[in-house]
């Protein structure tokens, strides 16, 4: 009886110790399994969140040279706008420099000889106050000797050089002011000169 008892402990034993090294081993299975379900979670993870980061380094770099396109474009647009301003202003200041009393009363000395027998009314020419002195001082006499014709000379707050001349008093006039003659010469020199500036911003 006693050795039955201890063959029956015995096998309890031995069947627990298997029963135990079952579970052990499904527990290590289980684990391992989780384990390489964790690493291929992760791995994926990684991998999206590296595709991701380059994605956005590249959108990133985009943008930026987008934005730096941008703002030469915007700088080359400005400056031919300003180089537009700068020959207008160039434009204007050789007039006015060359338009001396001088070379004014030789102008309406050859305005009045072509246009003046057309009407019996006195000349009325407009100019600026110091041109009108000189004018007045030095070539108003000449002017009416060689033409033959009265002239009238008049200031004009609004005229920084050249002149404004009426056959008939003031209802008509010709204007040779340094403005009007810039703006007609600028019409001729702007077009080759924003050619030239759109080739440069088009290059960029």
């Amino acid at each position: 009886m006693a050795e039955e008892i201890k063959d029956l402990i015995e096998k309890i034993q031995q069947e627990g110790i298997k029963a135990a090294e079952d579970k052990a081993k499904q527990i290590e299975q289980e684990a391992k399994a989780k384990a390489e379900a964790i690493l291929q979670k992760a791995q994926a993870q990684s991998t999206k969140i590296i595709l991701e980061a380059n994605e956005e380094v590249t959108r990133r770099e985009e943008s930026a040279k987008a934005s730096i396109r941008q703002a030469a474009r915007d700088l080359l647009l400005s400056l031919k706008k300003e180089i537009n301003l700068m020959l207008e202003r160039l434009i204007t200041l050789s007039i006015s420099q060359a338009l001396t009393p001088s070379e004014i009363a030789k102008i309406i000395t050859e305005l009045v000889e072509k246009f003046g027998s057309q009407t019996k009314e006195d000349v009325l020419v407009l100019l600026k106050k110091e041109d009108l002195e000189k004018l007045k001082n030095e070539f108003l006499g000449r002017l009416k000797e060689e033409t033959k014709k009265g002239i009238t000379l008049k200031p004009s707050q609004d005229i920084s050089g050249g002149f404004i001349i009426s056959f008939d008093a003031g209802k008509s006039h010709f204007d040779f002011t340094d403005k009007v003659l810039a703006e007609y010469l600028s019409s001729f020199l702007r077009p080759h000169l924003n050619q030239i500036l759109n080739g440069v911003i088009q290059d960029k």
